[in-house]
């Protein structure tokens, strides 16, 4: 064989092997994800953003973003389009996609819009949501991922611990806004003035909320306080933070005497499922100080004050016995590009995982962290929690999984 033949001969054998490995690379690469506006009321947050769209839209992905998804997190129609995203004009191009990354789990008008085959990836919230919410979204015959339930390799809860760590530092920010003058405060700052004492802080909770509130209260200055009745949390908290500050568990006598004295109080308990103890009663608040702030991050399960109930962020505040609340559920969209960016910090890897193994039905087979998430699948309900919850029947997903292999 001439010196021409064997290299036409070889440039057959490697071309064809090119076009198998593009063939391969298109179906790992082609997940269409879906990104529409959210129209729960005050959420400003998106789910994923242009940078990491544009991440994603370069290893093979498409990305449809409703027009003004991101307006309310300062990310513009032209910031997408210009990472390469597709802008629709309406939300019925987005849920023809794949994946429908969201925020607020989607209003029943938007399940209507969803098709078999599909997965959601948002927040599961049902205590907001309509009765049969579950029952629509199984009729649908989807994939649904509660965002809020995945775990990570350690074992943390991703998503939660991200948002806790946004919420206790801006938990000591809006508290510092009313104690000011601004909003009709007694007009102080936290502290760090020479000669002066600084403000008082006591924080119920040693979780991730109450580390990184407790880390915003030291970092101005305050004189900072914890309670919490896992002595172990409050151990970790001490390493974490670096420094000593006071720390009790939760005595309702003990509790009482160092309320009198607070000029804030943060209300970061939280409970493992179902309603938040109720810690602080009305009278404790009564005896506080005139002017002092609460500020109940509990309160979407239900606060740990007695005098607490649930404000928006147009009303975000009201007073009783002298004292400000703040109990708006929905904190972390009050930063909204910050959150926006926790947001897809997370998901854009796992959304290449999705892509690299041709989807998320074969990702969920793969990835038991992933699966810890899911509640539906293929229409199934997988949850014990919410089967026995809501009297709807379920299986266990490794049972489902094994029998679709």
């Amino acid at each position: 064989m001439s010196y021409k033949d064997v290299m036409r001969t070889l440039t057959k054998g490697a071309l064809a092997t090119q076009e198998e490995m593009l063939e391969v690379g298109r179906k790992k690469g082609s997940l269409s994800i879906g990104i529409p506006k959210e129209i729960s009321y005050q959420e400003n947050r998106i789910a994923l953003v242009p940078d990491d769209a544009a991440l994603l839209i370069n290893h093979g992905h498409k990305v449809v973003v409703e027009t003004n998804a991101g307006k309310n997190s300062h990310f513009e129609d032209t910031d997408f389009s210009e990472a390469g995203c597709q802008i629709a004009y309406g939300p019925g191009e987005v849920y023809k996609s794949d994946v429908i990354l969201k925020v607020t789990p989607p209003l029943i008008n938007e399940i209507e819009m969803m098709h078999p085959g599909q997965t959601l990836i948002s927040a599961l919230q049902l205590s907001v949501q309509p009765k049969d919410f579950l029952k629509y979204l199984m009729d649908k015959k989807i994939n649904a991922i509660a965002f809020d339930s995945l775990r990570d390799e350690a074992g943390i809860l991703p998503v939660i611990r991200s948002m806790s760590e946004i919420v206790g530092g801006t938990s000591i920010s809006i508290a510092e806004e009313y104690l000011s003058n601004a909003h009709n405060g007694p007009g102080l700052i936290m502290g760090g003035v020479s000669g002066i004492a600084p403000t008082d802080v006591v924080i119920l909770g040693a979780g991730t909320v109450g580390e990184f509130a407790a880390r915003a209260a030291i970092g101005r200055g305050a004189m900072v306080k914890v309670f919490d009745n896992s002595i172990y949390r409050l151990r970790r908290l001490q390493v974490m933070l670096g420094t000593r500050v006071f720390t009790s568990t939760i005595r309702p006598r003990v509790l009482a005497r160092h309320l009198k004295s607070a000029d804030v109080v943060i209300g970061a308990i939280r409970a493992d499922a179902g309603i938040t103890p109720m810690v602080v009663t009305e009278q404790m608040v009564s005896d506080m100080k005139v002017g002092s702030v609460i500020v109940d991050v509990s309160i979407d399960q239900g606060g740990c004050f007695e005098t607490s109930h649930v404000t928006n962020h147009a009303e975000p505040v009201f007073r009783k016995h002298g004292v400000t609340h703040y109990c708006v559920p929905n904190i972390a969209s009050r930063v909204s590009r910050t959150a926006s960016i926790a947001f897809s910090n997370i998901f854009t890897p796992i959304l290449q995982k999705a892509g690299d193994v041709a989807g998320f039905e074969n990702l969920i087979k793969k990835d038991m962290y992933l699966r810890n998430g899911v509640y539906i699948y293929r229409g199934v309900l997988t949850s014990k929690y919410l089967g026995e919850t809501y009297n709807i029947p379920y299986n266990d997903i490794e049972l489902l999984i094994m029998n679709n292999q």
